[in-house]
């Protein structure tokens, strides 16, 4: 099953890479971006996409780390109050074990 799983997100992962070469190949006309306070050089459409792209992914990591250290120190907190627990429970077997005639 796991192989299964392997090979599809294989297929879609060249499937996505053949559509974005065959994108690059289809725009290739040059053409500056204007970013309102700038106008950066010419350069390719695809370029200019991958790098909104990157620049987007970039910034979506930075957006969400804030939110992923929060729930990792929730989830650390939690593991430790679950190993506090787990050592109260063994030692309240040990002492009802020992109470028992």
């Amino acid at each position: 099953m796991r192989w299964l799983k392997g090979l599809i997100m294989a297929i879609i992962l060249l499937v996505v890479l053949l559509v974005g070469i065959l994108f690059a190949v289809n725009n290739q006309q040059a053409l500056p971006l204007n970013l309102i306070w700038v106008e950066l050089p010419a350069a390719s459409l695809s370029v200019w996409l991958l790098a909104s792209l990157a620049i987007g992914v970039l910034l979506g990591m930075l957006a969400m780390s804030g939110v992923y250290l929060r729930l990792r120190a929730l989830l650390t907190r939690a593991q430790r109050h679950n190993q506090q627990q787990r050592k109260e429970l063994d030692r309240l077997r040990i002492q009802e074990m020992k109470e028992l005639p």
